[in-house]
């Protein structure tokens, strides 16, 4: 009934894929968004909260509940920019540092994982599709 419905599928799609990610991530007790934006924020050190928003494709108020939540629980700090005391920057702690591997290697992981139920190929091209498609409908 619903084959050729964008939404319908996406949706299906996403409830599936976002199992298979939050059973992944459980283990450092955090959802797929939160270790997104952690493995972000060790990978690039110092980024706004705005850039990381364009980063990740998320509002801004998101990113702050995200970064309130991080930092709770010793994961991120912000810190004022030296040019705008407004401005934050956001940095990992030294305790989201000895998680950095493990949450890289999780997401080569599942990477691996996709791939080899798609094939290697049709899993990248598919991403890079979905993004494209994306980056399309961001601004209707």
């Amino acid at each position: 009934m619903f084959e050729e419905c964008l939404y319908f599928n996406s949706n299906a799609l996403a409830r599936t894929v976002s199992r298979i990610w939050t059973d992944a991530y459980r283990q450092f007790d955090l959802s797929p968004p939160h270790a997104f934006l952690l493995r972000v924020v060790l990978a690039k050190p110092g980024l706004l909260p705005r850039e990381l928003a364009e980063e990740l494709s998320l509002s801004r108020s998101t990113i702050t509940r995200f970064l309130d939540s991080l930092e709770q629980r010793d994961l991120l700090k912000r810190k004022p920019t030296a040019t705008d005391g407004r401005e934050v920057q956001v940095y990992p702690t030294r305790l989201a540092k000895t998680m950095h591997q493990k949450l890289d290697s999780t997401g080569e992981n599942l990477t691996r994982l996709m791939g080899k139920i798609l094939g290697k190929e049709d899993a990248a091209q598919t991403v890079a599709k979905l993004r494209k498609l994306q980056k399309s409908l961001e601004h209707i």
